[in-house]
């Protein structure tokens, strides 16, 4: 147990509300700050993708025992369904047998992460805006507009898991020495959904990540507990196929009968969807340093916003807070300490599971048609199964082992090279499964 402090934590989005579980739980007094109102007031909907929990986020919250809580509003999916315009339904799994992710719905979450944190004592502060923070005395400025009169807010410490476009970290921007990016795809989307049926239960199976890939642009559906999905459209802004294109009723439904012609009957309030709920955008941000001093750090979204594309902007952010506990238990009150390693560990991971986001948005919208990209991963999953201790796909790296992410890329961009070379073998397709390509793997292995 720490000695206690006085602590703000500024969003109670996921990342915000499990942070001040861990916070609570170390023995610290707790507050929570959002400009949003209370979640589990308002309806949730509209601009969402669904959550893909995998093992980094799972353990986060095994380690405080509320685990198998949030497995009751969570649904596993053990493979890829692909849906492709004039050919079969084909499925992929993501992993060994047992290995799954789970869909939950992001608001359904948010909603039993805030009750769970009240239930330990943290106290929310909901629709209070902070425009400003003092770094050197963790003072939060907060009131009704950016131009004041704001009210003064003392705290021992400052933690900001306030998303994307954080007030926390635009105040440390203004630092010197304190770099930012950040990367908009040029790639939109908008949620659709996908209702259940009369009974109850779901139009397609429950238990697989629904991808129909396109190229260019692609929809998704992941499940929800009351029998629906909550799908989501990915295209770019301009262009061909785009939003822009997208002008009305006739053209929408024109563009769906073509390209998604296995929705027509299962998304019955397509046209009210899709005109109703907003086009948001996708968006990569990077910044270091992460911490100010003993006073003042960012944690998920606010230090690392990545692209939905891997499903780990949630997982990423709830290892963040792993990381940071274990630095507790072993540093104790040195807070300048535990704040220097969080970052120094964190900071590679970020950028790593940034970069592999955008690597699998590729991946999905086109390679999970692709023949030859399809007989690689066979030949991977082969091998694998064959020599568990010389390899592990990267999706599995990623998402079913605690691994740093940067291994994962870093090894990734290894076995890729390998399967470049295996795939020129002559007739691959044919020999794929044989012990001339395993000894070709393995002689590459040695060789690299």
């Amino acid at each position: 147990m720490q000695t206690p402090i006085k602590i703000a934590v500024v969003g109670s989005g996921l990342v915000g509300s499990l942070l001040a579980i861990y916070l609570k739980r170390a023995g610290h007094t707790v507050h929570v700050y959002d400009r949003s109102p209370d979640i589990r007031k308002i309806n949730f909907s509209g601009r969402s993708i669904n959550l893909a929990m995998s093992n980094r986020g799972w353990r986060a919250l095994d380690d405080l025992g509320l685990g198998d809580t949030i497995r009751e509003i969570a649904i596993p999916m053990d493979k890829r369904a692909i849906h492709l315009v004039d050919e079969p339904l084909s499925y992929q799994p993501y992993g060994k047998e047992g290995e799954c992710i789970y869909s939950i719905s992001r608001g359904v979450l948010n909603r039993q992460m805030v009750t769970l944190a009240e239930a330990e004592g943290v106290e929310f502060f909901f629709e209070s805006r902070v425009w400003d923070v003092t770094m050197a005395d963790a003072t939060l400025h907060t009131g009704e507009t950016e131009k004041g009169p704001w009210d003064d807010l003392k705290y021992d410490m400052v933690f900001g898991a306030d998303g994307a476009f954080s007030r926390i970290r635009h105040r440390m921007q203004r630092q010197n020495m304190f770099n930012y990016s950040q990367e908009f795809l040029n790639t939109g989307y908008k949620e659709l959904n996908i209702p259940a049926n009369p009974d109850g239960t779901h139009k397609l199976d429950k238990n697989s990540f629904h991808i129909w890939p396109r190229h260019d642009f692609m929809l998704i559906a992941m499940p929800n507990l009351d029998g629906s999905f909550t799908c989501t459209l990915f295209m770019p802004f301009e262009g061909e196929n785009s939003f822009e294109s997208l002008k009305d009723k006739e053209t929408l439904e024109a563009f769906f009968a073509k390209h998604f012609p296995s929705t027509i009957e299962v998304i019955p309030n397509l046209v009210e969807d899709f005109f109703k709920n907003p086009t948001s955008t996708l968006v990569t941000m990077k910044c270091y340093p992460w911490t100010f001093e003993d006073k003042v750090a960012l944690i998920g979204d606010a230090a690392h916003a990545i692209v939905p594309f891997y499903g780990h902007g949630m997982n990423a952010g709830f290892e963040d807070i792993t990381i940071l506990s274990q630095l507790m238990e072993q540093y104790g009150d040195d807070w300048k300490t535990i704040f220097q390693e969080y970052q120094k560990s964190r900071k590679p991971n970020a950028d790593a599971i940034a970069e592999l986001s955008y690597r699998n948005f590729m991946e999905m919208r086109s390679k999970t048609a692709d023949a030859k990209f399809l007989l690689q991963k066979k030949i991977e999953k082969h091998f694998s199964e064959n020599h568990p201790d010389k390899w592990l796909p990267l999706y599995s790296r990623v998402t079913f082992s605690f691994r740093p992410y940067a291994e994962a890329l870093a090894i990734g961009d290894h076995q890729k090279a390998i399967m470049d070379e295996v795939m020129l073998m002559p007739d691959i397709e044919s020999k794929w499964d044989t012990p001339e390509v395993e000894a070709r793997i393995l002689e590459l292995l040695t060789a690299k």
